[in-house]
């Protein structure tokens, strides 16, 4: 297993097209991931989107879904931005489906309030436009 955010989780980044196993391509595929996350957390939907796409393009179940999800929640708010409610609240709501296999923690990520924050804005896109006053969410890591 590889240390994900200085914890061993049970996320097997080898998986993500990595043959031999190599430590330091693991590593990198980890950096990646960080970088996706930092990206979200500054309200950079759309780079987040795209480092994890060139993961999610090698990942393995059950990553891919897991990558998937994320991106999916990430393209969503980049749609929020541009003004794209409708686009934001089906790709919210298709992101978290995806993600509701998943334990409440995955990949060092909180991902039960990632999907409760989620679900929030999907039934505040549906009533209207107060969701302009709403924080933008964050990947929370649990530690």
């Amino acid at each position: 297993m590889i240390a994900l955010f200085g914890q061993v989780d049970a996320i097997p980044w080898v998986a993500l097209g990595n043959s031999t196993g190599n430590r330091m391509h693991a590593m990198s595929e980890n950096e990646r991931f960080e970088r996706g996350v930092a990206h979200f957390n500054a309200s950079e939907f759309f780079e987040a989107h795209e480092v994890w796409e060139d993961l999610w393009l090698k990942a393995a179940e059950p990553e891919k879904t897991f990558l998937q999800g994320i991106i999916q929640i990430a393209a969503a708010f980049h749609h929020y931005q541009r003004g794209n409610s409708r686009g934001a609240k089906s790709l919210l709501a298709a992101g978290v489906a995806k993600l509701e296999q998943f334990p409440p923690t995955h990949c060092g990520v909180d991902l039960a309030r990632l999907r409760d924050e989620a679900s929030v804005w999907v039934e505040s896109l549906a009533r209207g436009p107060e969701t302009r006053s709403r924080r933008l969410p964050k990947l929370h890591r649990c530690r």
